[in-house]
């Protein structure tokens, strides 16, 4: 027995020791296997020579036919567009609501696109999918994949792009990686286009060059135009702007993103790419030229967005605007948040603009969480600013929407919604600081208790109770001196005012002219709030800036579930998102209704000159404006009154106890065309 333990012993120790080894040498053999395969696709796309006196069909078979069975490996890293493009078709065949979908893949290959669209909707929608193409090697690795699936629904067709007719009318044609290697285009094109329904759509994925004075988002130089269409033109790829131009004069553009990736053993170098998605209707662009643009943050501003959330109570907003069913209103973007209330209030049309792309992606990315998705996971991302599948949602349910300019901000950013959204940006800095701040000084569970407070005198007794609170209302005037001086140097520079808080140099300027010291002017922003506003239940923005989230009681309107259904059930569609700077935005179209935020603080003199006139010829008569500034009296209302305004102050810092739950500007006017 002791002796037949031991040898047992010992083979299970020696097998515990060999099975890393094997396992080594298990993942190297397998390795040296793909790499070969790899070399072998490599060699049939580089070095095989293609016969010029063969017709199409044999071209593309001498092509693939040495490849075939690799196919799939090779592309999944080389072929980046396929997946956006399946999303956002399938994103909008959810939409249909429909389970009798036809979809034709023309130059489906080995079906491996059927495959992926798996990932974004049920294949049972489907009725029937036919994976169409010209090559037969290709061919049957699709039907060996729709064997080993089982799928009933899918047909593959050998058959040319160009003449096959499906049984009836397709819901979703899509081309590939396919466009570019049918030299007969126009008439590829054409029979896609007749094989849809009406409300059908169209989506390509393919590498492409620019012409000479395209899109300013597919825009490229000359010696990229140059290299990259005579490096496809040797595999017979014809990558020119000629396909797109043609897509574009047959049906109307939807969608359209414009990329580049790497390519598998070719380091430094990265093929340019396009996913289009398009539908019948009036052929060009459904889209305002302006977010065509490729638009940058103007010089000193961050990479990001200044802002998380709107920085101005929309509660005596709506008291002074009174909106409408007829208002088109124009309004700066910041969060989004007060720009996503106005729809809610009804207006007609809801404008608004940044000059910062990052404050537009912000809130194009609420738009799409509204629109299309779930409140489940709009308060995950929104509410609590974190989501645990926030790359699948990505994927699935918002990217298909956002703009061009919009997808490249966020693909490089959905880590925000891991670490939490409201310690992003400058504000979120801030916001952190903060954090890290109180717990230095022993200030968390003071802060814990602040913001928990049952009612607002329990809140007043908390904030007057907090030490650093009492310092800095009974200190010596001296000692008052040294520690404004000392937060003004460190905590309160111009460098944080800007890049933390969203606080330019003039306007700065304007707080110094009142002859308050810029410690003086946050104290009173800060102890104003404490004392009249209760954060718990009713002041959303310190109680994000303290939480790092909003909660279900205390949060803004877009958030709580009625507001996100009244947006989701069509007033969502009022908002128009757009990338500009704010003048040339006013200047478009008559608003009855402008917020101008803090905008004209930011200003110089000829710059308010020029905004004060625009605002007298877009603004219709009886007309609003309203305005919030850091000084008690703007120079530039004056302006705004010569160029036929009736303007009132409605409030002031110096004669109210507490402006609103922001309290952050000295005054809020509003101006009314005459």
């Amino acid at each position: 027995m002791g002796k037949g333990g031991d040898s047992s012993g010992g083979r299970a120790n020696g097998s515990a020791a060999t099975a890393p080894q094997e396992s080594f040498f298990g993942d190297l053999k397998k390795g040296v296997r793909g790499v070969k395969q790899d070399l072998e696709v490599l060699k049939n796309i580089w070095f095989k020579s293609l016969k010029a006196d063969v017709d199409h069909a044999a071209r593309l078979e001498g092509f693939y036919s040495g490849q075939a069975a690799q196919y799939d490996k090779f592309r999944e890293h080389f072929l980046w567009g396929r997946r956006p493009m399946l999303a956002a078709t399938a994103a909008r065949l959810r939409e249909t609501g429909r389970k009798d979908l036809v979809w034709v893949d023309l130059g489906g290959g080995t079906g491996r696109n059927v495959e992926m669209m798996a990932d974004y909707i049920d294949l049972k929608h489907f009725k029937k999918i036919y994976v169409v193409d010209l090559c037969g090697s290709l061919c049957r690795q699709a039907e060996e994949k729709v064997a080993a699936h089982k799928w009933r629904n899918v047909e593959v067709v050998e058959a040319d792009a160009c003449t096959f007719k499906p049984a009836v009318k397709a819901d979703l044609v899509t081309f590939s990686y396919s466009l570019t290697m049918i030299p007969p285009f126009l008439s590829a094109v054409d029979n896609a286009i007749d094989m849809m329904a009406d409300d059908a759509i169209l989506g390509v994925a393919d590498f492409f060059v620019s012409g000479k004075y395209d899109s300013p988002l597919r825009r490229m130089s000359w010696i990229r135009r140059f290299f990259w269409r005579a490096t496809f033109d040797t595999d017979n790829i014809d990558i020119g702007p000629e396909r797109r131009a043609y897509l574009e004069h047959r049906l109307q553009r939807v969608m359209e993103v414009n990329s580049q990736g790497s390519i598998p053993y070719v380091p430094y170098l990265r093929a340019p790419w396009y996913v289009w998605v398009g539908q019948k209707g009036k052929p060009g662009v459904d889209v305002d030229l302006e977010n065509e643009l490729h638009h940058e943050a103007p010089p000193r501003f961050p990479p990001t967005f200044l802002y998380t959330q709107s920085w101005e109570d929309p509660r005596p907003d709506m008291e002074v605007l009174k909106i409408n069913s007829d208002d088109v209103v124009l309004t700066l973007t910041s969060g989004g948040c007060n720009a996503l209330n106005l729809c809610l209030q009804g207006a007609r049309e809801v404008v608004t603009v940044d000059c910062n792309p990052a404050q537009s992606a912000l809130v194009e990315i609420k738009k799409a969480a509204i629109e299309h998705g779930s409140y489940e996971d709009a308060w995950k991302l929104f509410g609590e600013g974190k989501h645990e599948d926030i790359e699948r949602l990505y994927e699935r349910e918002l990217a298909p929407w956002l703009s061009e300019n919009s997808l490249k901000f966020w693909n490089s950013r959905l880590h925000y919604f891991r670490g939490g959204l409201y310690y992003q940006g400058g504000m979120g800095m801030v916001v952190w600081a903060m954090a890290v701040l109180c717990r230095i000084f022993f200030l968390t569970k003071t802060l814990d208790k602040f913001v928990h407070a049952p009612t607002l005198e329990e809140q007043r007794k908390v904030w007057l109770g907090c030490w650093a609170v009492r310092l800095f209302l009974h200190a010596p005037a001296f000692l008052k001196w040294i520690l404004s001086s000392l937060c003004g140097i460190l905590f309160l520079n111009r460098f944080v005012m800007w890049f933390g808080g969203g606080v330019p140099l003039k306007q700065l300027e304007l707080i110094e002219k009142d002859g308050v010291h810029i410690t003086e002017y946050v104290g009173r922003t800060f102890h104003s709030a404490a004392m009249n506003t209760h954060v718990r239940n009713d002041n959303y923005f310190y109680y994000n800036c303290l939480t790092g989230r909003f909660s279900k009681e205390c949060c803004p309107s877009f958030l709580t579930q009625h507001g996100f259904q009244e947006l989701k059930n069509g007033k969502i569609k009022n908002l128009t998102v757009a990338n500009n700077f704010f003048v040339p935005e006013l200047a478009k179209r008559k608003y009855s209704k402008v917020i101008m935020m803090d905008h004209a603080d930011w200003l110089p003199v000829e710059s308010c000159e020029e905004l004060a006139q625009t605002l007298g010829k877009q603004v219709v008569k009886g007309g609003v404006v309203i305005w919030r500034s850091a000084s008690y009296e703007p120079p530039y209302a004056k302006l705004v009154e010569k160029a036929g305004f009736k303007v009132k102050c409605i409030s002031r810092a110096d004669k109210v106890d507490c402006m609103d739950r922001v309290n952050m500007y000295a005054s809020f006017w509003s101006a009314t065309k005459l």
